[in-house]
């Protein structure tokens, strides 16, 4: 429960209280969990991180193979998926870490999740065979980043136009 609540509200708007009833335990059973708000922010930015990922690789697994552009692009078609399920999660390493800033703890949390996107992208740009794997891997999560506040913005298809900038950015990272 506390994962729909930040997802959609943020961190700062969600209060312990909130949590605690939301989650139907005691507030004992709560603190002997979570020694306070930010450590539930943590598991919850933790869960997203694994099954973001999880998603990302079942989607790569079909395609049979981690190698080419097809398994490059299916990063696309998982997020495109999720703006038309309107999941609200999608965005949460990006929400956390503008409300947060990037020197609080759960700030920094969350820029090392999107250095590990980052570095899933690089190892997925390495196996195609693409030049420069971290610059590249740097231009997608612009990419991705990109499509995530346009489909907040109503875009329904931010992942396809984002989709379609990678093919370039794939086309200059071969040459």
């Amino acid at each position: 429960m506390a994962y729909e609540l930040f997802a959609r509200r943020g961190i700062r708007d969600v209060g312990v209280d909130e949590l605690i009833r939301a989650s139907g335990v005691a507030k004992a059973t709560f603190y002997r969990h979570f020694h306070s708000k930010d450590d539930v922010v943590l598991a919850f930015l933790e869960q997203w991180y694994l099954e973001r990922t999880a998603a990302i690789e079942d989607a790569i697994a079909r395609h049979g193979t981690r190698n080419g552009s097809a398994a490059m692009l299916t990063i696309f078609d998982v997020f495109d998926d999720w703006f038309h399920q309107g999941a609200a999660q999608v965005s949460s390493f990006l929400h956390v870490m503008m409300e947060m800033g990037p020197d609080h703890p759960l700030g920094k949390a969350s820029i090392q999740y999107l250095e590990k996107t980052r570095q899933q992208i690089a190892e997925l740009a390495e196996s195609a065979g693409l030049e420069n794997p971290n610059d590249f891997a740097w231009s997608i999560h612009i990419l991705i980043k990109g499509a995530i506040v346009a489909a907040a913005e109503g875009d329904p298809r931010a992942a396809a136009r984002a989709k379609d900038m990678a093919i370039l950015l794939m086309d200059r990272h071969r040459q």
